[in-house]
Order: structure tokens, then sequence, then C-alpha cells
């Protein structure tokens, strides 16, 4: 059985494409799990791909991935700045987990500065645009597979 990896996004990712282009850019979520999909063929790993708006629906997949994921790449998108029911619950589930957010959240408003679930993933990448999720992807893999 191949390594599965679920990739988590948070509240507004859906808008991805038309939310603030001049921000998040062009593509859509679709467009993201389409290349992430391409990698992990490519990696030799599966992934399940999901999108939330709701926190509890959030902290209940975190719950979930443990049963069924080897790892967790996750955009919690706002959550990340002040959601500790999502710190909580990345805290409690013992898989590598990298947490990526598509635009330089540390150059934006004073609000988004603050990464409270990145405290709780093995680490974070940022500012790439959406090329974020498939440094990130690829980080993943090799925390999965006992790399650096």
């Amino acid at each position: 059985m191949q390594e599965m990896i679920w990739v988590l996004n948070g509240p507004n990712l859906n808008l991805l494409g038309e939310r603030e282009p001049d921000i998040y850019g062009r593509e859509t979520l679709k467009d993201v799990e389409n290349e992430l999909r391409e990698q992990a063929k490519a990696l030799g790993v599966e992934i399940s791909f999901f999108q939330v708006n709701g926190e509890g629906e959030l902290v209940n997949l975190i719950h979930e991935a443990r049963l069924q994921a080897k790892g967790i790449l996750l955009n919690p998108a706002a959550y990340s700045h002040y959601s500790l029911a999502v710190y909580d619950a990345l805290k409690a589930v013992r898989l590598p987990k990298v947490e990526v957010h598509i635009s330089q959240v540390l150059a934006r408003e004073e609000s988004r500065k603050n990464l409270l679930t990145a405290g709780a993933c093995n680490g974070l990448i940022a500012g790439f645009g959406t090329y974020s999720y498939i440094l990130g992807f690829q980080a993943l893999v090799l925390l999965i597979r006992g790399g650096k």
C-alpha cells in the first residue's frame, strides 16, 4: 500500500482564483489539486484532497487523518492566525505535518503575522504562490520517508 497524504484546506480557499487574485493568483483550488495529484503520482504516494470552511470540520478532518494518512499538508487559511482548536488538533495528531500559505503572510497585515497553527507543524512554507503547495508536499514526503 502506498503512503497516503491528506491535503486539508481551510476557509475561503474554494474561492481561489476569484478572491483577491492580486494576492492569491488566478489558479483555482482544482488547479492546485491537479498539480498535487501529478506530484503524488511521480513520488509514488496517494492523496486525499479536502476543503472546508468550518473550524469544526477542519478539526474533524485532522482527527480522521490520524487513522488514514501518513502525513498532513495543511493550508488552514485564516484559522492559522487564531484557532486554538485547530492548533490543539494538530498537536494531538502524531503525524508529520507541513503548513503552507500562498501569500507571504509575514509581509502582510499585522494580524496575519501570528501563525499559531504553524507551531504545531513540522514546517512552514509561505509566499511562493500556489507553488507553496508543491514545496510543502515534497517536504512532507521527505519527512514521512525519514529524510531530513
